[in-house]
């Protein structure tokens, strides 16, 4: 990430009250009115930066609503970022057709101000009734990764949010702290660099070079299922037909989240196997030229991985990279001979050349992270030997393949 700090999520229940739950859901109820009043500001005169909303959007968004003025201030900035991102997919695709974001989820914002932690396990939250104090629902020390951040005077508490979902409640505790220094620019200095590529397609959501595929089937399935129930839905109009949709829809989200968390996590244990330093996806802009029929799916899910990786990949000191994947799925790995002919089908490979046949995701697997390996070699710094990893070895420029031990 950009801004010089490791981040992570520590999810956690509150235990409350029957008082104190309906002062939470009273909160919530408000904060999305707020959210939502800031978006309609901010769509209409076009806003989307965080300071310059808070302006135009906080005393309506405090005089027509139970929240405090920190809690407010949250308000317009969880809006702005919702423009923002509205703004990035009309850039990203001027055809795709976005509308003002609404706030529908039950979920609330806090910040170091809005809620405090105490050492006995019990946080202080604002509320639209002054501040609530209930303890938190955590393991024992030695068994729960909570105390891995709470007790780590290294990390510390920033932006968390509690959500609401089948009458329970839920705390999400984010936690920073700074990137360790990095000693030398690796890219340049490595004597020995190994890297997994990555390929993002449509029939498997990601393939690593070293031969992990993971299928995108069921995630085109139940999306399928959900846009066409959510369309006969959205013909019904009634208020029923309105609710239903935003169950399905979380439950949508969380489960796409889930899947796409699990094929980040073997993407990484793919890195860590193989000793990898480096992991290499082609450039993201590419990828909606090969995707007509569901591409901002597709996109969004490429989107959500790629972040993913980064996020995860960050805590084990690997870097990810991109590369131009102009003919990585016409370039035969054996020979170098590039031709569209060599892609015979969505998911085969047969190089008119020398007559390799190979799973095409594979192929453009291998072909991605080879880029990368190649683009260090043009650095007159670098005095080792880049690999590519792969399922029962590595092969570099210089000495070809190594098989593993």
């Amino acid at each position: 990430m950009a801004d010089g700090y490791l981040r992570r999520t520590v999810i956690t229940r509150p235990i409350l009250t029957t008082e104190q739950q309906d002062l939470l859901e009273a909160t919530i109820t408000e904060w999305k009115t707020a959210c939502n009043i800031s978006s309609r500001i901010g769509w209409d005169v076009g806003e989307t930066r965080k300071t310059y909303l808070q302006d135009l959007a906080y005393d309506e968004v405090l005089g027509e609503t139970r929240l405090g003025s920190q809690h407010a201030i949250l308000a317009t900035h969880q809006a702005a970022a919702a423009l923002d991102g509205v703004e990035a997919i009309e850039d990203l695709d001027e055809h795709y057709k976005t509308s003002r974001p609404e706030f529908t989820s039950n979920t609330v914002k806090y910040d170091t101000r809005t809620m405090t932690l105490f050492d006995d396990g019990s946080a202080s939250l604002s509320t639209v009734d002054g501040r609530i104090r209930c303890d938190l629902n955590l393991p024992d020390e030695e068994d729960g990764y909570q105390h891995e951040y709470l007790n780590d005077d290294e990390w510390e508490i920033t932006e968390s949010t509690l959500s609401k979902r089948d009458d329970e409640y839920y705390i999400h505790l984010g936690f920073r702290k700074d990137k360790p220094e990095k000693q030398v620019d690796k890219q340049d200095d490595d004597e020995d660099r190994t890297v997994l590529g990555v390929d993002l397609g449509i029939v498997n959501i990601a393939t690593t070079s070293t031969a992990y595929f993971a299928s995108g089937r069921e995630l085109r399935h139940r999306h399928r299922v959900f846009e066409r129930i959510r369309g006969n839905l959205q013909q019904t109009g009634t208020q029923s037909a309105h609710r239903t949709i935003q169950q399905m829809s979380g439950r949508e989200s969380r489960y796409l989240r889930d899947q796409l968390h699990q094929v980040a996590n073997q993407i990484l244990e793919e890195a860590r196997t193989h000793d990898c330093e480096y992991i290499a996806f082609e450039n993201l802009k590419h990828i909606r030229e090969r995707a007509p029929p569901v591409k901002e799916f597709h996109q969004w899910a490429h989107r959500q991985l790629v972040d993913l990786v980064e996020y995860k990949a960050e805590a084990d000191g690997i870097s990810v990279e991109f590369v131009d994947p102009k003919n990585t799925s016409r370039r035969c790995p054996e020979c170098g001979h590039t031709s569209e002919g060599n892609r015979v089908r969505q998911s085969a490979f047969e190089c008119e050349s020398c007559g390799a046949t190979q799973n095409a995701d594979y192929v453009g697997a291998k072909n991605v992270g080879w880029r990368y390996v190649r683009r260090g070699l043009q650095s007159s710094r670098r005095t080792g030997d880049s690999q590519l990893a792969l399922k029962s070895g590595t092969v570099t420029p210089n000495r070809g393949f190594v098989p593993s031990d």
